[in-house]
């Protein structure tokens, strides 16, 4: 392992940070110096990359760039707290493991993907640690991008994968269908329809099926408008907008606590309370309905 090497260190599924008043929250990138000699030296971290515990990321300002799982370590900050990491330059106040859904629209572009990355990878070898086929256990390969069986018979070969899932605002001329999750972390959130994509079937059939499922709304014309990674542990959230061919909402899978039709001109009046906002800044979700709202989104008057 290169000296000059960086790791994104993750413990759990959440991400080290670096949270300072007044300040908005950084990456807590750790040099490879301080991380061997928290773990047991460089040797280590070679064997830690044989079993998937190290996933190399990319290169970054001509520096390479590794994702690394503490979540066998259960008092992570001490390591975060230790001399060598000190000398890092990162033991500072307010450094943290945090839920990248929690501070996604706080972080920096470049190091909100590169978190996000390193979760994602983690979370997908930690579910992969044996062949699907014949039940062997499987070895990290291609610096943690494959996968390999380890029984001779089968030789496997396993890849991250990525599930499409659909998101869509539900436009009826000046107003739109918006729900509520009953799994909604915030009091008062609705948010656009969504749903996974299933096998053999179109993302424009995925997106009426769901709306019809979750609401009994039947959609007409459906536009698409844009995607997010969202690696929660595992999707692609592909965003459209549909039109409306009904308007009589029945709530039967249990899945939303609420659905209604909201004019255009209330949500633009209305503050966030308890009883009503919309969703976080940096969602796929909220840039469908703030581009609506602008008039960007070429249907709904």
């Amino acid at each position: 392992m290169h000296p000059a090497s960086r790791f994104i260190p993750v413990w759990r599924t959440h991400n080290l940070v670096i949270e300072i008043e007044g300040a908005e929250p950084r990456a807590a990138v750790l040099a490879a110096e301080a991380v061997g000699s928290v773990l047991g030296g460089l040797a280590d971290l070679e064997e830690r990359l044989a079993h998937g515990q190290i996933v190399f990321l990319g290169v970054h300002e001509e520096r390479a760039h590794f994702a690394l799982d503490v979540s066998a370590i259960e008092a992570p900050l001490d390591m975060v707290r230790s001399p060598a990491l000190a000398a890092a330059g990162i033991a500072e106040a307010g450094v943290r493991f945090a839920d990248l859904r929690q501070l996604g629209a706080r972080l920096d572009r470049r190091e909100g993907a590169l978190l996000a990355l390193a979760r994602a990878m983690l979370f997908w070898h930690s579910r992969h640690r044996f062949c699907g086929l014949c039940g062997s256990p499987t070895r990290s390969e291609e610096a943690g991008h494959m996968r390999r069986c380890t029984d001779p018979a089968c030789k496997a070969m396993h890849f991250p994968r990525t599930d499409p899932a659909v998101i869509m605002l539900v436009v009826d001329g000046d107003r739109v269908l918006l729900g509520r999750n009953k799994n909604f972390p915030l009091p008062g959130m609705y948010s656009t329809l969504a749903g996974f994509v299933e096998p053999g079937e179109s993302l424009e059939d995925a997106v009426a099926r769901e709306v019809r499922e979750e609401t009994a709304i039947e959609v007409s014309a459906v536009h698409y408008h844009s995607s997010q990674p969202w690696p929660f542990p595992a999707n692609i959230m592909l965003g459209f907008y549909a039109e409306a061919a009904s308007t009589a909402i029945s709530l039967d899978d249990g899945e939303l606590e609420d659905a209604r039709w909201f004019e255009r001109g209330w949500i633009q009046s209305h503050e966030d309370d308890e009883t009503f906002r919309l969703p976080r800044l940096d969602s796929i979700a909220r840039r469908l309905i703030e581009d609506w709202l602008a008039g960007r989104a070429g249907i709904g008057g």
